[in-house]
């Protein structure tokens, strides 16, 4: 009876090994960002989704801002307590996108330029919904972050150096109100 427990638990233990070496972390290359437009304040992420290609996604992550709090009479620490969560802005990068003139809805600029345009030319701000999602082999979605109430902050173009044969990229930040994991 003692060795069969063993054996039993060795068994689970092998188990239990063998599925903790199989999963194995996703890769950070392939990922897509779709953006949700507003239409007279609806969302619609089914029906227009601007879903564009980038070559680097950063920014996702949030931390909890702490309120340090003296108690009177006490000289040795400080009562640090929980405040609000902060996040970082989502930055995204990519490859200058040009659109032949008047191409897309009368657009010369992409969807996403022409908010980026809007806000800092003419300080209209018009925030949208930002999916990114990170894909498995075969573009399965394995995982996805939600980030609510986007809005433009910094836009910046990649230096041009005559001497240097790099792609010119388009810098652009987003702040916005909250974000979230969505399970898949």
């Amino acid at each position: 009876m003692g060795f069969e427990t063993f054996s039993n638990q060795s068994t689970w233990q092998s188990q239990v090994f063998r599925t903790v070496m199989v999963q194995v972390p996703p890769l950070a290359n392939q990922f897509s960002v779709v953006f949700c437009p507003r239409i007279f304040g609806i969302n619609l992420p089914d029906i227009f989704p601007w879903d564009m290609a980038f070559q680097k996604v950063a920014g996702i992550g949030s931390s909890i801002a702490m309120r340090k709090f003296n108690e009177g009479g006490e000289n040795l620490f400080v009562h640090r307590l929980p405040d609000r969560v902060e996040y970082e802005n989502l930055v995204l990068e990519r490859g200058l996108v040009l659109i032949p003139s008047k191409a897309i809805i009368g657009l010369s600029f992409s969807p996403v330029t022409k908010l980026f345009v809007d806000a800092m030319e003419k300080m209209e701000f018009d925030p949208c919904d930002v999916l990114v999602i990170l894909h498995g082999t075969e573009f399965i979605p394995l995982a996805a972050w939600k980030f609510r109430n986007a809005f433009p902050v910094k836009w910046k173009i990649s230096d041009f150096n005559a001497s240097d044969e790099a792609i010119v990229v388009d810098h652009m930040e987003l702040a916005f109100q909250t974000m979230w994991s969505v399970r898949i």
